[in-house]
């Protein structure tokens, strides 16, 4: 193999001793030199901190009739106290995979084999202890860069600590990552200007450090960053031992990082292919040892290239190289990842790693431990101030929608301005309250993006055990009910008293009530479709059908006698909301009026009593009052079954994959709260 990467010596790196396959004592001093390094910055004292090991490791998806996937082969290594370990590849090389299988946040429908041990010990990973940034930065856009940080503090930090401790930690972390001069700035986003890519990415880590977590996961934290940003941004990850004292274990998934960034990592994880081609020091004793291995075998780093460019393009295979060429002697994409992944198999490197891993797991570490948040009571009111400034700064969540609503409602004003009494108003009246309620409900809908990023932020800081569903629940509700009002009391009176609808206080007060309880239903069944429809696109869409077939089925369009018994009579037309939305405010318009016939030879009066019974099929035996009790129930149960959905899919995801990969090494894990064992 020599022979035929000789005639690109000229391109390579003029140190000749590049050539040569490090030696044996050589490895032993990188792993010595590392820990001397670790001394000499105050990182040597690791007790306490987090080791993590994986051996063996495979990750495979069903490939359809044609059995699994691998995504991850047999993969191991280790991260230690106090350093930062790189996880680097190609595109779809495993990093995030990887990254996802040891922060246990794998999906169910993928098989995870082999042993990750976490202070040499088989567990779960504990709230506080450790921490995840995802690649996308999923953050209100309406706060600010010191709300976000200080309403995570107060959610996730002890009750223990008073409000000024909370602030003072809230303010020292912003002041970690550089964030001071933007603390009054709005994050912003789509549509509104904001803060940089690179300090919204600060901010997610900014919330993720609050509890000093020990073991820090990153996923692609430079992604679309600049190399001045990138640089930035991993110089203070970077930096965190040095500033709070704590020996912080890092593992950050990054995809092509500058030179500038490369040398901040201690140890490199090379991927290709779910392979392992490297995994080891990145440098010590003034010798790159992954430029090493990577000329010693035959692959030399042309000088003046960035180190990581030339891992990368050498290990991708996506590419198909100039068959005149080629890569290294006419080599085909795919030989080299072959070569050098068998070379490190075989590398006295691998056999260093093998030890380290087999001392880890042999130190006498204790259990992570899980940390305490604030209480149920104080997460609640968090939420609900929270997620209450956000509606309040949003446009979309609410106010574009009190304006469409005030539109229509002098709309419908205007055109019904007046109603009367007379037998021509009886149609008229009974129009106009289905109209209301059902346009009121249906535009609802339009609310669901907001909501649907309201769910991306909540299935983040969910994930990492910041607070429960019941509290996000509460918050979301609560949140909701001074606009919720604003939007029946304001359209309604509008309707109500420029129409001339049945006067009277009590009739006012329970058409607004109908229009309030609608609304909130019809928020909660969305919350049940963001659940299981994440896709804002496709849940408007499924949303909109629901509501179309409830709508349908309220017993206006088609009366209750005249509905197909199978299905839509029973049971569909017994839990659509419209049916009672439509029977109730019937019964609040009819019952008590009296209208007179304009008919030759027929009574001069009749009573609302008989519009209700004959002609709209209301079944007036019982109150409307009970029709409004049970649209409140029902506005209750959609919030519960919410809450069900989300708990019973985190219950199930870990039982469903067991059952799918039996092997008695699988092993899932995920942050837990103080509160709960997985």
């Amino acid at each position: 193999m020599s022979s035929l990467l000789q005639p690109h010596a000229n391109d390579c790196e003029p140190n000749n001793s590049s050539k040569i396959l490090p030696t044996i004592s050589e490895f032993h001093t990188a792993f010595d030199v590392e820990a001397i390094k670790s001394i000499e910055t105050g990182e040597a004292d690791q007790e306490g901190g987090v080791f993590l090991t994986w051996e063996d490791l495979w990750v495979t998806v069903s490939n359809g009739k044609n059995g699994r996937k691998p995504i991850l082969e047999g993969v191991k290594g280790y991260a230690k106290p106090g350093q930062l370990l790189a996880i680097m590849g190609p595109s779809g090389c495993g990093k995030s995979t990887l990254l996802d299988a040891l922060a246990g946040r794998l999906s169910s429908k993928i098989k995870q084999t082999g042993k990750i041990l976490i202070n040499g010990h088989k567990q779960a990973l504990a709230y506080g202890t450790s921490a995840y940034v995802t690649e996308d930065d999923t953050i209100l856009t309406t706060l600010t860069v010191g709300e976000a940080v200080y309403y995570s503090a107060q959610l996730q930090l002890p009750d223990s600590m008073s409000k000024s401790e909370k602030k003072e930690r809230a303010d020292f972390t912003i002041r970690e990552m550089g964030l001071q001069d933007a603390i009054d700035t709005r994050i912003g986003g789509c549509g509104s200007k904001g803060i940089s890519g690179g300090q919204k990415r600060r901010v997610s880590i900014c919330i993720e450090i609050l509890t000093r977590p020990k073991l820090l996961f990153l996923d692609e934290p430079t992604s679309g960053l600049d190399s001045a940003a990138s640089y930035y941004v991993m110089s203070r990850i970077s930096s965190l031992n040095q500033k709070d004292g704590i020996q912080r274990t890092i593992i950050a998934s990054i995809h092509q990082p500058s030179n500038e960034v490369f040398q901040l990592f201690h140890n490199l994880c090379l991927l290709s292919s779910g392979k392992t081609v490297y995994f080891g020091p990145v440098s010590a004793a003034n010798k790159n040892f992954c430029l090493q291995f990577f000329s010693s075998n035959g692959f030399p780093c042309p000088s003046l290239q960035n180190p990581s460019d030339h891992f990368v393009k050498t290990v991708n295979k996506d590419f198909v190289q100039d068959p005149e060429k080629g890569l290294a002697g006419g080599l085909s994409a795919e030989e080299p990842i072959y070569i050098l992944a068998k070379l490190y198999d075989s590398s006295e490197i691998n056999h260093q790693v093998e030890k380290e891993i087999a001392q880890i797991i042999q130190r006498d570490s204790i259990s992570m431990l899980n940390g305490s948040h604030a209480k149920f009571y104080t997460q609640c009111l968090i939420l609900t101030r929270r997620s209450f400034m956000n509606m309040y700064r949003e446009v979309g969540y609410y106010w574009l929608r009190l304006l469409i609503y005030g539109a229509l409602a002098l709309s419908l004003g205007t055109m019904f301005f007046d109603i009367g009494s007379s037998s021509e108003s009886i149609q008229a009246r009974g129009s106009l309250l289905v109209f209301v309620v059902t346009f009121l409900t249906f535009i609802t809908v339009g609310g669901f993006p907001s909501f649907v990023e309201d769910m991306k932020v909540f299935e983040r800081e969910r994930l990492n055990g910041h607070y429960g569903v019941t509290a996000f629940v509460i918050g979301n509700t609560l949140s909701a009910v001074p606009f919720l009002l604003l939007t029946s009391l304001i359209p309604g009176a509008l309707v109500y008293y420029l129409v001339g609808l049945h006067q009277g206080h009590e009739q006012f007060l329970y058409f607004t009530s109908v229009l309030f309880i609608s609304v909130l239903l019809v928020e909660g069944l969305m919350m049940i479709v963001t659940s299981m429809v994440p896709n804002f696109l496709m849940g408007i869409i499924f949303g909109s059908g629901i509501l179309g077939v409830m709508m349908l089925d309220g017993g206006f369009y088609r009366l209750p006698s005249d509905i197909p018994k199978p299905f839509w009579r029973y049971p569909l037309h017994y839990i659509s909301f419209h049916k009672y939305a439509y029977q109730g405010l019937f019964k609040n318009e009819f019952q008590g009026l009296k209208f007179t016939s304009n008919q030759l030879g027929g009574p001069a009066n009749f009573s609302g009593e008989e519009i209700l019974r004959h002609l709209w099929q209301v079944d007036i035996n019982y109150s409307k009052w009970l029709d409004l009790a049970i649209l409140a129930g029902m506005a209750i149960v959609y919030r519960i079954l919410f809450l069900v959905i989300i708990k019973s899919f985190e219950k199930i995801k870990p039982i469903v994959s067991a059952i799918s990969c039996p092997q008695p090494n699988f092993r899932f894990t995920k942050v837990t709260r103080s509160n709960e064992i997985e």
